[in-house]
This record gives structure tokens, C-alpha cells and sequence, in this order.
């Protein structure tokens, strides 16, 4: 038994969404450090940040839900999940998160299913053909909760998660000076415990243990769950911004769940809440962008002092507590405006260097650090100029 539960689990791995899915975490991290290095001639985040963080964020949301879904019974058709994954891998592959969150995703598979079984079209993949399927009010409900669910979990992730690997990038500001701004694009997957039907699984994987309940057969099913999330910070600091991105995403999961319960009484609210999701996400994405289009950059040049842009990790500024979108006033008790003072200032007393620093909300604060010899030009700081 054990043996067999071992294998069933195993046959997840067969699912190409989750090999595209690791493959798009890498090349994630591999083009944010591409683009540092060109730009900043050095890594500021580890290059598998997107990988690690994709597999290891969700892992308890995933035993979570997959509890909460096959206790409370929600079963959805295995043609759902099979459009589901064609449209998170036609969104991996394009790179175009904007549109990666997981309503997008399940309205998609349901338009797509749907759109495929009425016009007669069809996709064979070799060892299956795929044909789409008729709406059916009974099964979209489990597909609404499950949406308003996931989005949830989109939401607090991006929220404690989302910041992590935002990575700087310069623009010219309104005064022509180099001002920089952060994008922020991530993968997360939720390898998620579904009940499908029986009797439409065995059709497509007649090896899939089926568990019978009364008259019916039901299967377990594990699936790799994919979302996406892509956001630019420029007025607003990542650490701040993203959060609250975070946050109205995370409420708007719980409006969906809510909305879909009303199918119970008029059966069509469950498509319904799809779309008012789909609508309510759209709408905070071209909110929070415009937002960000007005003002002038968080992080750019100030005649009071040096502005950091971002802290190299383990660095001594990393050490010292400093962070993106402080200003450095003072060094060793000199007053700096520029990077080549900084530099100067610290060479004066490298072995005990003390930093006066503004912080985000301007109050001084008192750093202060032991920089080794010859380390003065590796103090671990990206430095607005």
C-alpha cells in the first residue's frame, strides 16, 4: 500500500506544468541577474531566489487547502484541470504575470473548455484528445471557491513575499537625473490535493486509484496549482507598495469565495464571481500602476545626502542595517552628497566607520560598522547618482 501511494503521488511529476514551472523560476533568476549585472556590475539577490522561494513559500498553503478541499468534498471535472494547465503554461511561457494571478487562470480553462466543446475543436496530445466540455453549474461552484481560495493565499504571499527579489532598475527622472524604480516578478506553485470525478478520470488515467463513496467513484488528484504576480514600484517603496497590493488581493480571494456561496441560491453566481474576480484584479493592477505613474521616484538623487538604492546581502552595509531608499548624511562626521565622498569619508576611519542616516521617513539614525582593509570599495552599496 505504501508502495502504491508512493507511485500515485509520484505520477504528479507527470504533469508538464510542473517541469515549465521550474524551468520558468530558473531563467526568472537568471535574467533579474543578468540585467543587475549589466546595469549594477554585480548580483544584488541570489540568482535561485525565484527557484527556492517558487517551491518552498506555498508548501504549508498546499497542505492546507488540499485538506480543506477533500474534506469539505469539492470536486471538479479532469477537463477543467486539463485547459487549467494549458492556460498556466501558455501564461509561463509568455512572461506576461500581469495577467498570471489565479482567477485569470480558472476563468480562462473555464472559457477555454468551453469555447473548444462549442465550436468543435479539439487538441491531441498523443496519448489523449481533448474536446473541451459543456458548462455545467454544478461543478463551477467547487471551481469558484477554490479560486477565491488560491488567490488568497496569492494575496498573502505577495504581501510577506513579494519584495523579496523586487529588483532595481534606472530611468531618467523629470529633473534628467538617474532615478531608479524596482520590478517584482514571481512564480509560486501549490502542489494541491483535488477530488475529481471517477468515472472522467478513468478515461484519461484508468491507473488512477479510484475511491468509491456510496454509488460514486471520486479520485484524489495531485496538481501543481501555478500563479504568477508582476508589479513596478517607483513612487512607492517595494516594502511598503507591495503589501498593500498584497493585502486588497488577499480580501478580494475572500470576495470571491463569498460571492460563489450565492450560486447556492441562483446557480449562475459562481460564474458570476469569477468574473467580478477577474474584473476586481484587473482593477487593482491599472489602479496601483497609474499610482505609481504619478509623482516623482522614491529613490533618486538628494543634495542631502547619498541615496542608497539597494544593500548587497552579507555586505557590511548589509551589516550595518541599511537598506534601499535611506540617505547617507553623514560619514566619520563628513557630509556627503556623491559616491566618490562617501568612499573619501570612510577611508578616514575604515577601521570604526560611523554612518548618520535618514531614514524612510527622514529621522536620523547612527550606523556604524568596522570596514576591514581595503574593503572601503566593497562596503555592499548600489548608490544613486
Amino acid at each position: 500500500m505504501i508502495v502504491d501511494a508512493l507511485l500515485d503521488i509520484g505520477r504528479f511529476f507527470i504533469n508538464p506544468v510542473f517541469y515549465i514551472a521550474l524551468l520558468v523560476s530558473v531563467l526568472l533568476g537568471y535574467f533579474r541577474v543578468k540585467k543587475e549585472r549589466k546595469l549594477f556590475r554585480t548580483r544584488i539577490v541570489w540568482g535561485w531566489t525565484e527557484f527556492v522561494g517558487m517551491l518552498k513559500d506555498g508548501w504549508l498553503f498546499a497542505l492546507i487547502l488540499s485538506i480543506l478541499f477533500a474534506g469539505i468534498g469539492l470536486t471538479v471535472p479532469v477537463e477543467w484541470l486539463i485547459a487549467l494547465s494549458i492556460v498556466s503554461i501558455v501564461v509561463m511561457i509568455s512572461g506576461y504575470y500581469h495577467v498570471g494571478s489565479f482567477v485569470y487562470l480558472a476563468l480562462g480553462a473555464v472559457v477555454l473548455g468551453w469555447l473548444m466543446k462549442a465550436n468543435g475543436w479539439s487538441l491531441n496530445f498523443g496519448f489523449l484528445t481533448y474536446n473541451g466540455y459543456a458548462i455545467s453549474w454544478e461543478w463551477l461552484l467547487p471551481v469558484a471557491l477554490i479560486a477565491g481560495a488560491v488567490v488568497a493565499v496569492e494575496g498573502w504571499l505577495i504581501q510577506k513575499r513579494g519584495e523579496v527579489s523586487a529588483s532595481p532598475d534606472l530611468q531618467k527622472s523629470a529633473r534628467g537625473m538617474t532615478a531608479a524604480f524596482y520590478t517584482a516578478k514571481r512564480l509560486w506553485l501549490l502542489p494541491v490535493l483535488l477530488v475529481v470525478p471517477g468515472s472522467l478520470l478513468e478515461s484519461y488515467a484508468p491507473y488512477w486509484p479510484q475511491l468509491p463513496i456510496g454509488e460514486s467513484s471520486f479520485s484524489l488528484m495531485l496538481f501543481p496549482v501555478v500563479f504568477g504576480f508582476q508589479s513596478r514600484a517607483r513612487k512607492t517603496l517595494p516594502v511598503y507598495l507591495f503589501p498593500v497590493i498584497g493585502k486588497w488581493v488577499l480580501w478580494l480571494g475572500g470576495a470571491i469565495a463569498v460571492l460563489a456561496l450565492g450560486s447556492l441560491l441562483w446557480a449562475p453566481m459562481a460564474l458570476a464571481a469569477l468574473g467580478i474576480g477577474a474584473a476586481g484584479r484587473l482593477f487593482i493592477t491599472i489602479y496601483f500602476v497609474m499610482k505609481e505613474r504619478q509623482g516623482n521616484n522614491a529613490v533618486a538623487p538628494q543634495a542631502i545626502g547619498v541615496m542608497i538604492v539597494d544593500v548587497l546581502p552579507d555586505s557590511p552595509a548589509d551589516k550595518m542595517g541599511l537598506v534601499r531608499g535611506e540617505v547617507i548624511r553623514k560619514v566619520n562626521g563628513l557630509t556627503v552628497s556623491n559616491e566618490t565622498e562617501l568612499y573619501e569619508a570612510i577611508q578616514v576611519n575604515a577601521a570604526h566607520c560611523r554612518l548618520e542616516v535618514l531614514d524612510h521617513n527622514r529621522e536620523v539614525r547612527l550606523r556604524q560598522h568596522v570596514i576591514f582593509r581595503h574593503d572601503h570599495h566593497r562596503l555592499g552599496l548600489i548608490i544613486a547618482n
